[in-house]
C-alpha cells in the first residue's frame, strides 16, 4: 500500500506521523455489511448515536484545530472556527433531519398515503484540504442521519487531521458505519465507482468533479453532489462604503491564504471610485503579513504545498495589466522555510488580455485579485458574467432597489449585500450555479439530498 508523510507547510522541517493509504474495496464491504442495521434504525436512535460524538469532538475542539494549523497551515484563529463550525453542524442537521426526513402525510390524493425517506446506501465523502473536517463533516453528519454509513476520504494533504477526526467519530458508532479511507485521487476514484456506494459527495476540482460525473453516468441512479469552486467577483457600485468594500476584500482574498473556493478573485468596480478603492484596499492588506500559522497573531499562513506556489508564480507572472502589487515569495518567515506567498493585485483597465488568460478563466486557490474599472452598471454585469462559474458574488453599494436589480442579473448560487464572498454561514445553503455545483448545495438543507423518497399508499377500508 501507498505511505506518505506531510509536512506542515509553515515549517518544512516539521514533519507530521506517516499515513499508508487504505484500500478501498475492503472498506466498501465493511460499509455494506453495516448497512442493514444502521438503516433499520430509526432517526431518533441515530440521533443519541450522534450527540456523544458532538461533544467528543468539542472536548478535542482545541487539539484538532492545532493540528488542521499543522498541517494545513490555516491560522489557528481559522482553525478553532473551524472546529465551531463543526460541532455546530451536529445540531444543525439533526434539526434538517427531523424537518426532511419526517414522515409527510398526503390528504389530497384518491387514497390514503404518506411520502417517507428511505436510506439510500453507502456514502463515499470526499473531502478537501482547505477545510479539512468542515465540508466534508457535514455531509457526513447528513448521511448517517439519514441512514447510511459513511466512507470518509481525507484529503491525502490533510490525512493526519482525517484520521484523528474519524477516529472520534468512529468511536461512538457500530463497526463500519463510519470509516476512514486513506489515499489519493485512485482510493477515491474506486470508493465513488464501487456500485455498492449509492452516494457520492466530492468537494474538490472542476476537472476531477467533471470526470467523475461523466464516469458515474452509467450509474446513473447514484446521488452524486459537487461542489466545484468558483472565480468570485465583489461589484464595487460608485455609492459604496469603500472602507467596508476595502476590508471586506482583502479579506476574501487572503483567509485561508485564498485557498477557499468562496474566495474573492475579481473586484469589478465603477471608475469613479477606484483610485479611492485602492488606497483603502492597499491599507487593509497590510493586516495579512505571512506568518507560522500556529501563532495566534497570524493572518496570513501559508499555501498547502510546492505545487501550490508554483501555481502562484504562474499566476502572478501572467500578463493581463499593471501588477499593483506584484507577487513575492519569501524564502523564509520568521526564520521558517514554507510555501509562503504574498498577496498580489493586478489592476486590468484593458480587460481583453486578462479574458485570454488563466487569471480570468481558472480559479486561482491562492491570494491573487485582478481588478476591473467599470463605465456603469451594466458594464459591472457583463464583467461579471464572463465566467461560467457561479458560486459566490458580493455587491457594494448604499442602495438597497440597486442591489436587488444588479443581483437578478447574477447566476450565482450565493448573492452577499456589503458582505465579503466568504461570509457563509452553516445556517444557509451553500453550493455553486453554473461549473461550480450540480444543484445539491451543502451547509443547511443538504439532507434533501441524503435520502430518496418513497410515495406510500394504501386503500382505504
Amino acid at each position: 500500500m501507498e505511505a506518505w508523510q506531510n509536512r506542515n507547510p509553515g515549517d518544512l522541517d516539521d514533519a507530521l506521523p506517516p499515513i499508508s493509504a487504505d484500500d478501498p474495496a475492503v472498506a466498501v464491504t465493511r460499509a455494506a455489511q453495516a448497512n442493514p442495521a444502521w438503516a433499520s434504525l430509526g432517526l431518533e436512535a441515530r440521533i443519541a448515536a450522534l450527540r456523544p460524538l458532538q461533544s467528543a469532538i468539542r472536548a478535542e475542539a482545541e487539539t484538532l484545530a492545532a493540528l488542521i494549523a499543522r498541517e494545513t497551515g490555516k491560522p489557528l484563529t481559522e482553525a478553532r472556527g473551524e472546529l465551531g463550525a463543526v460541532v455546530a453542524k451536529f445540531d444543525l442537521t439533526i434539526a434538517d433531519a427531523e424537518r426532511f426526513l419526517a414522515d409527510h402525510p398526503v390528504t389530497d390524493g384518491p387514497h390514503p398515503a404518506r411520502v417517507r425517506s428511505r436510506p439510500r446506501g453507502p456514502a463515499a465523502v470526499i473531502a478537501p484540504f482547505n477545510f479539512p473536517i468542515h465540508l466534508g463533516h457535514g455531509a457526513a453528519v447528513a448521511y448517517l442521519l439519514a441512514g447510511s454509513p459513511v466512507l470518509f476520504k481525507p484529503s491525502p494533504l490533510a490525512a493526519v487531521t482525517g484520521a484523528a477526526y474519524g477516529a472520534i467519530m468512529a468511536s461512538g458508532l457500530p463497526p463500519g458505519v463510519f470509516q476512514i479511507v486513506q489515499g489519493g485521487g485512485e482510493v477515491g476514484r474506486a470508493l465513488c465507482l464501487d456500485p455498492r456506494v449509492r452516494n457520492v459527495c466530492f468537494t474538490g476540482s472542476i476537472p476531477v468533479g467533471r470526470a467523475l460525473a461523466q464516469e458515474l453516468a452509467a450509474d446513473y441512479a447514484k446521488s452524486l453532489a459537487l461542489e466545484l469552486g468558483g472565480k468570485n467577483a465583489t461589484l464595487i457600485c460608485a455609492d459604496a462604503d469603500l472602507d467596508l468594500a476595502a476590508t471586506a476584500v482583502a479579506d476574501a482574498l487572503c483567509l485561508t491564504a485564498g485557498q477557499r473556493c468562496n474566495a474573492t478573485s475579481r473586484v469589478l468596480i465603477a471608475q469613479d471610485v477606484l483610485d479611492e478603492f485602492l488606497l483603502r484596499l492597499r491599507a487593509s492588506l497590510a493586516r495579512y503579513v505571512p506568518g507560522d500559522p500556529r501563532d495566534e497573531a497570524t493572518k496570513l499562513g501559508p499555501v498547502i504545498s510546492a505545487p501550490a506556489v508554483e501555481r502562484y508564480r504562474l499566476f502572478t507572472a501572467l500578463d493581463v495589466g499593471e501588477w499593483l502589487i506584484p507577487g513575492h515569495v519569501p524564502a523564509t518567515v520568521q526564520g521558517r522555510r514554507g510555501h509562503y506567498v504574498q498577496p498580489a493585485i493586478a489592476l486590468c483597465p484593458d480587460p481583453a488580455p486578462l479574458l485570454a488568460s488563466p487569471l480570468h478563466t481558472d480559479e486561482a486557490f491562492c491570494p491573487v485579485l485582478s481588478i476591473l474599472p467599470a463605465r456603469d452598471e451594466q458594464a459591472l454585469l457583463d464583467l461579471h458574467n464572463l465566467t461560467p462559474f457561479g458560486l459566490t458574488a458580493s455587491i457594494f453599494t448604499a442602495d438597497h432597489d440597486r442591489f436587488e436589480r444588479l443581483g437578478d442579473s447574477l447566476s450565482v448560487g450565493n448573492l452577499y449585500w456589503n458582505l465579503p464572498t466568504t461570509f457563509s454561514p452553516s445556517t444557509l445553503p451553500f453550493g455553486g450555479l453554473g461549473i461550480s455545483g450540480n444543484g445539491k448545495p451543502g451547509a443547511r438543507g443538504f439532507i434533501r439530498f441524503a435520502a430518496d423518497e418513497q410515495a406510500v399508499q394504501w386503500r382505504s377500508s
